[in-house]
């Protein structure tokens, strides 16, 4: 099992990206602004934080910085940007639409990531191709999802 995991900082990687999925899942589903929303929510947040910065940290891969860094340092941003509106105070309500916008795509791009890593273990098959396919079909459906869902997320807001 070494071969598919390098070290203890990609274990550690491994897990709080396996907890941040859940708990991305969970909150994607769960009914939005409960207390158990807000709980697993923060969960989410604080798995995310570690698995962006872990993802940091890894350079097995090429032994240097590269696109991976660069979609850690994205991730946060999203993450950052999603939370920003509920720490805000006086805030208009319409603007808690960012934080719901934001969050959804954060939980996609933690899922394409997953998808990603996954589609190029797949031998012979061209790296930058399988992610582009993993990440795409991540992102259209999560799409999909996400403008079925609009009209009971407007309720909410």
């Amino acid at each position: 099992m070494y071969g598919f995991v390098n070290s203890n900082l990609g274990w550690f990687h491994l897990a709080t990206a396996l907890v941040a999925m859940i708990a991305g899942a969970f909150v994607l589903a769960a009914n939005k602004g409960t207390v158990q929303h807000k709980r697993v929510g923060y969960v989410y947040v604080f798995a995310m934080v570690l698995v962006c910065g872990s993802a940091l940290g890894i350079y097995n891969l090429t032994g240097r910085f590269g696109v991976f860094h660069i979609m850690a340092i994205v991730s946060s941003l999203t993450l950052a940007l999603g939370m920003a509106p509920l720490f805000l105070r006086g805030l208009p309500r319409k603007y808690k639409a960012v934080h719901i916008w934001f969050m959804y795509y954060s939980v996609l791009g933690l899922y394409a990531a997953f998808a990603s890593e996954l589609s190029v273990r797949i031998p012979d098959k061209p790296f930058f191709t399988m992610v582009g396919i993993a990440t795409a079909t991540i992102f259209g459906v999560g799409t999909a999802f996400i403008l079925k869902k609009r009209k009971d997320l407007d309720q909410i807001l």
